[in-house]
């Protein structure tokens, strides 16, 4: 493959990933004028939220069969013209009901790019460049929580909230562009393959009684919830608790996206180097070690903004190790059903993501231990998946 033609390819990839985070976080900051422009309430906005989040769970699982069956490409573009048409209709809503009935179409679209990029890494690059090829698209996916809430603040403000989809509109058209002009076609069609309800759910059951595959898609999953549960309770902590301005809230989020994204990028280096399984575990106990100081500095009220900042930025880095590897680990098994294994991968993350936000909210005692509690459960049940799965599957060491 030409360098070149490989540099566009991840690109393209990348773009894929990014578009359904992007879609989250970019219209966050306009809840309240969205709520006064409807008429509505706040909590009413959120409802679009929720219904996005139930959208790319279930959608993830219907692109799975859809793309062992009939290719990458043609699904791909499925869904990007549906989330393009979804954008549309986002942007001319006008009331709350309409927009929540089209965000969560709109996450049906936009979940394709998800579903596929992780399965045309498993197609095109080896399996032993697949987990640096994951930190890459990690660079790209990374950059959504920095840029998308921010640009998203500035349009609402300046141009009004429908600015956004129309923003997102650009965006599928760019993203459509790009998959069109340098995507191959990673798999063809496969007849054999059926969309029969058992035979699905047999396909299903094929990826769960794959060791590597359960034991890395739940712990990676379970961290990600981890991730979101920080993400769900860090307003309220640093804002209310601390004393944080949204400025400086706005920089905290900034930093510890940039020790996400540069620790993908270092892990890609050290690949070369060390094994994944042991990156994997060594990455895991940081993760353990650091959630676990947390809660007990906060049960003890010795927690701090200072151990709170330091302690939540190795978190995150050490998930910028964790999330790729995992990733790669869980695909490899998977050739011929690799759109099955992507859509459970995913599945996996973003229903344990939104169940993890949600024991945060519903756990609000007025303190931080919620939001820690959530974090130290998930990372315990993570680190413990890893610690099992490495034990009774030592033949897929690395």
């Amino acid at each position: 493959m030409a360098e070149k033609n490989r540099f566009y390819i991840i690109l393209s990839l990348g773009i894929l990933s990014a578009v359904g985070p992007f879609s989250i976080d970019m219209y966050l900051p306009a809840f309240p004028v969205m709520a006064d422009n409807l008429n509505t309430t706040v909590p009413h906005i959120q409802l679009s939220l929720s219904s996005y989040f139930i959208g790319i769970s279930l959608g993830q699982l219907i692109y799975g069969p859809l793309i062992d069956r009939f290719g990458r490409l043609i699904p791909l573009f499925t869904g990007l013209f549906i989330y393009l048409l979804t954008c549309i209709a986002c942007a001319f809503a006008n009331t709350a009901d309409t927009l929540i009935v089209m965000r969560f179409f709109q996450a049906l679209g936009s979940c394709a790019g998800m579903v596929i990029s992780r399965a045309m890494v498993r197609d095109i690059f080896p399996v032993s460049e697949n987990a640096r090829i994951f930190s890459l698209l990690m660079l790209v996916i990374g950059v959504s929580p920095i840029l998308a809430p921010t640009l998203g603040g500035y349009m609402s403000s300046g141009l009004g909230w429908r600015s956004i989809f129309i923003f997102l509109i650009l965006l599928a058209v760019f993203t459509i562009y790009m998959c069109y002009k340098y995507l191959p076609e990673s798999k063809p069609a496969d007849k054999t393959m059926s969309l029969k309800p058992k035979a699905v759910l047999e396909d299903f059951w094929f990826a769960f009684s794959e060791p590597r595959f359960i034991y890395y898609a739940l712990a990676g999953g379970i961290a990600s919830a981890a991730m979101f549960a920080y993400i769900a309770g860090s307003t309220f902590v640093f804002i209310e608790l601390f004393g944080f301005t949204e400025k400086q809230y706005g920089w905290l989020f900034a930093l510890n996206a940039i020790g996400l994204i540069s620790a993908s990028q270092l892990n890609s280096k050290l690949l070369k180097k060390y094994p994944i399984g042991m990156i994997i575990k060594n990455s895991s106990r940081v993760q353990l070690t650091t959630v676990l100081l947390l809660a007990i500095l906060s049960a003890a009220q010795l927690l701090n903004v200072y151990s709170t900042l330091i302690l939540i930025w190795i978190f995150m880095s050490a998930l910028g190790f964790f999330s790729p590897n995992t990733s790669a680990l869980s695909m490899a098994p998977f050739d011929k059903k690799a759109g099955i294994a992507s859509a459970l991968l995913g599945c996996f993350q973003m229903l344990f993501s939104a169940l993890a936000s949600f024991a945060v909210s519903f756990l609000h005692d007025g303190t931080a231990f919620p939001m820690i509690g959530v974090m130290a459960f998930c990372i315990i049940c993570s680190f413990s998946l890893v610690y099992i799965g490495q034990r009774q599957a030592k033949k897929y060491h690395a």
